[in-house]
């Protein structure tokens, strides 16, 4: 019998295999998701995590729970971990907006910020051509949508705003072109440089991103061409806001740069709700450390607080469901740092003592838990125990000193799909056979 020393109190490694084991369901195909669905019930939000962001098999089961979801329980929208402009240029292709781009692989192929993989990939393509067949031929308020939620696009959104205004109005044009050119000095490095130009100078661009964004929700009442465009328009403008918020705050370090953009992630959440009416269902697609409750994590020692733990607190009427995602062995897709190129790693075995490990221990078939089953459980509810957590940088050398988040799963969690083995996704950007489509596509469960 092994032990291992939690922050809280001796840890028993037999009982938590033990109740794993009495609890978990197999989870043999796609067909083994119903009790999962039974969790869902009537709730109108439901987070899918993944613990990378370079997983085949997590983005194919998100896929699968989520087309079933549309079919089955009526959710009209989903959003994910990705820029505005990317993501919503995504959403008029598959609602049949896009008159110019013939195939999802065009408009995918087009999202160039790194780490492209994230997006760029053969298996939201698959989501996309279904999307695209889903929507063909329903009335345009019963089409799925796709939607990022992400600040990082602030050139991108400051660029989409002044095209929007080109046609629809030359005199707020001059306040986005003014804004521009403030930002224009800093584009190249991505927002370090304006970063740390924002020590000496804290307002530096924020008056004019704040009033680009007042002036647009002044006329928006006159922007009546497209509702969604009008959508659009006014959450570039948010993102141009917030974005520079976000980078005057990496340059301070602490946590207040995560929560900025998990705010930001949270609150257009809320637009997108309120946008798509009273019975707006939403599907989420973020990875595990914004989907977990931050509150059941160490997260919360260091003052941050995630989307999900947000939605549970202001969405808790609605109905939420946070899912997490996880596997033991296999292989993922990363950069060795940022902006460097990405690659197949190995994902080696899991660290001992983790969640990964007491899964596999249990059993090395794939496990749906459901975490209601676990609450009465003292053992691990009374326990931080390591979760792996794999970024788009990623060095396998060096896991066993980190990757890990102390995490109670039964309160971080709704539900949680293990999965054993699990294998690097494909990437539409990496040469040369980027381009060739994989042999099991579009990825059958």
């Amino acid at each position: 019998m092994r032990r291992y020393f939690t922050k809280e109190v001796m840890f028993n490694e037999n009982e938590a295999v033990s109740a794993i084991k009495q609890w978990a369901y197999p989870l043999k195909s796609k067909a083994d998701l119903q009790p999962l669905f039974d969790r869902i019930g009537d709730a109108k939000i439901v987070m899918l995590g993944e613990a990378s962001h370079g997983t085949h098999e997590y983005y194919t089961w998100r896929t699968e729970v989520t087309k079933r979801l549309i079919e089955e329980k009526g959710f009209n929208f989903i959003a994910v971990e990705g820029d505005w402009p990317d993501c919503y240029r995504l959403n008029r292709f598959v609602k049949g907006y896009d008159f110019e781009s013939k195939s999802a692989y065009k408009v995918l192929h087009d999202f160039k910020r790194w780490p492209t993989f994230m997006w760029a990939n053969w298996e939201i393509v698959a989501l996309a051509d279904w999307l695209q067949k889903h929507n063909k031929g329903l009335m345009a308020n019963k089409k799925v949508g796709f939607y990022g939620l992400d600040v990082y696009s602030l050139w991108e959104s400051m660029e989409s705003i002044m095209q929007y205004l080109k046609k629809t109005d030359p005199a707020a044009l001059k306040v986005a072109e003014e804004a521009y050119r403030c930002f224009e000095p800093y584009r190249k490095d991505e927002g370090t440089s304006y970063a740390r130009a924002s020590q000496f100078v804290p307002e530096l661009c924020q008056n004019e991103v704040v009033g680009l964004l007042k002036e647009i929700q002044q006329k928006l009442p006159s922007y009546n061409t497209d509702y969604e465009n009008v959508f659009s328009a006014e959450q570039n403008a948010m993102v141009t806001v917030n974005a520079e918020k976000y980078y005057r705050a990496m340059i301070a370090g602490g946590p207040h740069s995560w929560n900025v953009r998990d705010r930001h992630m949270a609150d257009t959440l809320d637009r997108l709700l309120q946008f798509h009416g009273e019975n707006a269902k939403v599907i989420v697609w973020e990875h595990n450390t914004h989907v977990g409750d931050a509150r059941a994590t160490d997260m919360v020692d260091e003052g941050m607080f995630n989307i999900g733990e947000l939605a549970r607190m202001q969405h808790h009427d609605k109905g939420v469901v946070l899912v997490g995602f996880g596997s033991y062995k296999g292989s993922v897709m990363a950069g060795r740092s940022w902006g460097a190129p990405m690659q197949v790693m190995q994902l080696p075995e899991a660290k001992k003592g983790s969640w990964e490990y007491l899964l596999h221990k249990a059993g090395t078939e794939n496990k749906l838990l459901l975490m209601d089953d676990f609450s009465g459980n003292d053992v691990l509810m009374e326990n931080h125990i390591g979760h792996r957590a794999v970024g788009v940088v990623y060095n396998p050398d060096y896991e066993q000193y980190g990757s890990y988040v102390p995490t109670i799963l039964p309160m971080r969690y709704d539900a949680f799909i293990y999965l054993d083995q699990t294998k690097a996704l494909h990437p539409l950007h990496i040469e040369p056979d980027g381009q060739q489509v994989p042999e099991t596509y579009p990825f059958g469960v």
